[in-house]
């Protein structure tokens, strides 16, 4: 018999990625079953955006929840491991989903502190570009990237990443008492294996789970990493 059944309500805290937003989470939202309810935490469009700012705005959005699990996507796996070693008693799953716990992209530590807004607006005037290439992305796609590109400011984005560039969450994921689980991207271009490696390397507990895709995959591949996720949530 399943530890979990579905008429056992279990709370999931979603960590957005980088854009901080809930625009990326919506396709896997619409395969999650009733007994998974969903609390999407949104990050600040203003203030500073590092790790020790939004863990706090994160503290204050799941202050009232009582036991539940969190996602954290990318940018906000750190901020899971945060929140599941601040409240060790409450967090009960941890899934980092394409994430990682120490600079992502070591070869440009040296340099976070020139990330800047008109790098960032450079970077997305190119991306934007390459949405237009026949095949290269969905309608669904191209709509979200949009939606983001309008609601986040290039600076804003720039603080994030070099707070990603600059993060050491490793003590938060020797000390996590929760079940853990990484869901990775078969073709990410984003988060490179040796992210997982290291994780597996410190937690060799945590559960590894494989979806078809590039680093968005729980956008473009929703219904195998939803499978993914109830499972785990259900054996917990």
């Amino acid at each position: 018999m399943s530890a979990v059944q579905r008429n056992d309500v279990i709370t999931l805290v979603l960590l957005p990625g980088l854009d901080g937003t809930e625009i990326f989470f919506g396709p896997l939202l619409r395969h999650l079953p009733a007994w998974i309810r969903p609390v999407v935490i949104q990050y600040p469009t203003t203030g500073a955006n590092d790790y020790r700012h939004l863990v706090e705005v994160v503290r204050e959005q799941v202050a009232s929840l009582g036991r539940f699990a969190v996602f954290g996507w990318s940018f906000g796996g750190p901020l899971a491991l945060m929140l599941a070693s601040e409240r060790p008693a409450d967090v009960t799953s941890v899934v980092l989903c394409g994430s990682f716990v120490t600079p992502p992209k070591p070869r440009l530590v040296p340099f976070r502190f020139a990330l800047r807004g008109p790098v960032i607006a450079t970077v997305r005037a190119l991306r934007r570009t390459r949405l237009l290439l026949p095949g290269y992305a969905t309608t669904e796609l191209r709509r979200a990237k949009a939606s983001t590109w309008k609601r986040i400011d290039a600076h804003v984005l720039a603080a994030r990443a070099r707070a990603a560039l600059g993060v050491d969450a490793r003590p938060h994921l020797r000390e996590c008492r929760a079940r853990l689980m990484y869901l990775a991207s078969t073709r990410d271009e984003v988060i490179r294996r040796h992210c997982l490696e290291e994780i597996v390397g410190l937690a060799p507990q945590t559960q590894v789970a494989e979806v078809e895709g590039p680093h968005l995959a729980l956008f473009t591949n929703p219904e195998p990493s939803a499978a993914h996720l109830v499972r785990f949530l259900r054996e917990g």
